[in-house]
């Protein structure tokens, strides 16, 4: 065995509490190294004759990437409290594992074991349970319906009369987005992340001037508040982006520093390097959004600026009734500023969801202290690489979701906002080299998988554009440039995912094997009882995959068409053209 590659650590994704009463494990070893795992486990008060009493239960691989295995048990500690081990079996020989290395055997000192000291119900993931069973719409406001022209911004343009550039308007608003409540519903959507709202100077307002104020050309607070209560009558969720990582150039206090320097109150609410501030300097002389002069970065440990910030998390759910934070460049803020941003809005309203935008591996954002959940970016790349690029094979794909799955606990993998698309990247059809084949594969997998799936406004028509500001065009609202197909393709996929649980977050997820078929990607979702099979092909070519599953006598679904059958034989071939898919239940 090669011991290098074994982890463990009794904490984050390798050892957590699921509910209140049971603990999920995790171990990780060398890809097809290791034969068996047993974990050892008991509570570290049980003890007879002078010896700990354990107990064995076998581990299970819950999926591969190109390098690692990994194991899964999940155990409920009758006391809540757990000492733990594992025993690692080859072909050869058998290795205990525990917290202070490996043995031959199984160790007689309880102090070698893993603890998980005590189950505390305060410390269990808890993030909303209604995120779960919600489909996500993300509106650019500028750019989605101007249903009031009196409120336009000087010089903006008639709607779609232009391509969109960093700097010109067209007058989207929040009537806009009221009006066509019925469009959203008829799409089934349920949720509506907003990009900013609030004063600011820019089309795109992240570039804050007064988090306190609707920008004038969105309409009003009373505007909003109709918006909402409409959302609301109609089951939409409200989420609204704040950028706490930095305000704008006109933001009150950034001015103020700028004309005073040094004698400025609000000196400290940034980050100068020295005064006075020089906003022609390469990079500026204060810390800002990457080099960005107009986007001075806040200084959220200064106990103004978070009473500020803190007071801007508090009104909007307060006076508004938000239903949720999506939080911008979350990385960049500190650790401390987000607990204490979570236990205030929390306290007003415990089923606000709070999102962060970061990239990467976000674990120390996920530990139930700060967010519910982060813009599921790796789940994007590798959906990109296999459907829009091709860059990678269905078998390579597996493993690289292999790894994005298992970078999170359960409990986070159901909340997590998996997107295909966004302000901040180029448009999926255009991805797609405008193959309307392939963007169908890539929301038929967002719509069955984990998570809850975001659709950034107009991809449900076949918008096209290159990255920002490319992506961000007037959404046209004439019926003969909507692709039709793709809508209902979209549509009939909500509207499965809302009647079928399965196909939500319910059940454990399994990929099959990469290597049963080259050009193909399945996965199954069981609750023990019904188990779901989503099957795509990804290649040109017509093709035949054999189900690797005894079915004889079962009763199978075809959850696209309805159509029922009862299995003859042991195992169904099911042949699909190229770029094309199945969903059976059984």
């Amino acid at each position: 065995m090669l011991l290098e590659a074994v982890y463990h650590r009794p904490k984050d994704n390798y050892a957590y509490a699921c509910t209140n009463e049971e603990l999920h494990i995790r171990l990780r070893t060398k890809k097809n190294d290791v034969n068996s795992v047993t974990l050892l486990h008991g509570d570290p008060y049980q003890w007879e004759d002078g010896k700990w009493l354990y107990n064995h239960k076998e581990m299970v691989i819950t999926g591969s990437d190109h390098l690692f295995d990994y194991w899964f048990a999940p155990i409920t500690p009758p006391y809540r409290r757990l000492r733990y081990g594992f025993l690692l079996g080859d072909e050869t020989e058998e290795i205990f594992y525990g917290e202070k290395g490996f043995n031959g055997s199984p160790s007689s000192d309880i102090g070698d074991f893993f603890c998980f000291p005590f189950l505390n119900s305060i410390d269990v993931f808890n993030a909303p349970s209604w995120v779960k069973d919600t489909v996500w719409y993300q509106i650019f406001p500028e750019r989605f319906a101007n249903g009031n022209p009196e409120n336009d911004p000087e010089g903006a343009l008639p709607w779609n009369s232009a391509d969109p550039t960093p700097t010109n308007f067209f007058g989207g608003d929040l009537e806009g987005v009221t009006q066509n409540i019925p469009y959203l519903k008829e799409l089934g959507i349920t949720g509506i992340y907003f990009t900013p709202i609030f004063k600011a100077h820019s089309n795109h307002k992240y570039d804050t001037i007064d988090y306190f104020e609707i920008d004038p050309q969105f309409g009003t607070k009373e505007t909003l508040k109709e918006l909402i209560k409409a959302c609301h009558e109609n089951g939409i969720k409200v989420m609204l982006d704040a950028v706490f990582n930095h305000s704008g150039f006109y933001f009150e206090q950034f001015q103020d520093v700028l004309e005073k320097g040094e004698e400025s109150h609000y000196r400290n609410w940034f980050h100068a390097h020295d005064f006075p501030l020089d906003i022609e300097s390469k990079p500026p002389n204060y810390d800002t959004f990457a080099f960005e002069p107009s986007m001075p970065k806040l200084n959220t440990e200064n106990e103004e600026v978070r009473n500020y910030l803190l007071g801007v998390g508090r009104y909007w759910i307060n006076e508004f009734d938000i239903d949720g934070w999506r939080l911008d460049v979350a990385n960049e803020v500190d650790h401390h500023f987000w607990r204490e941003f979570r236990k205030e809005v929390k306290t007003i309203k415990p089923d606000v969801y709070i999102l962060g935008e970061i990239w990467h591996d976000s674990m120390p954002w996920l530990r139930g202290d700060q967010f519910d959940a982060v813009m599921n970016y790796p789940f994007t790349t590798n959906l990109l690489n296999l459907f829009a690029r091709q860059t990678i094979s269905p078998a390579r794909f597996v493993e690289n979701m292999t790894s994005v799955v298992h970078m999170y606990p359960k409990t986070v993998n159901e909340v997590n906002f998996n997107l295909v698309g966004s302000h901040d990247t180029p448009r999926i059809l255009t991805e797609c080299e405008e193959d309307i084949r392939r963007v169908k594969q890539i929301y038929t997998f967002m719509l069955t998988f984990i998570g809850t799936p975001c659709i950034y406004y107009g991809d449900e028509i076949g918008l096209t554009g290159e990255q920002d500001p490319g992506c961000r065009k007037c959404f046209p609202w004439e019926e003969d440039q909507h692709n039709k197909e793709l809508f209902e393709h979209i549509k009939k996929h909500i509207n499965l995912r809302q009647e079928l649980p399965l196909l939500r977050n319910e059940g454990n997820l399994s990929f099959l094997p990469g290597d049963i078929h080259e050009h193909c990607l399945a996965f199954t979702k069981s609750n023990g009882e019904e188990t779901i099979l989503v099957l795509l092909n990804c290649s040109e070519e017509s093709t035949t995959y054999t189900l690797p599953f005894e079915l004889k006598g079962k009763k199978i679904t075809n959850v696209w068409s309805g159509e029922e059958f009862a299995a003859e034989a042991e195992s169904i071939e099911v042949t699909l053209k190229g770029f094309d898919f199945a969903i059976l239940q059984f």
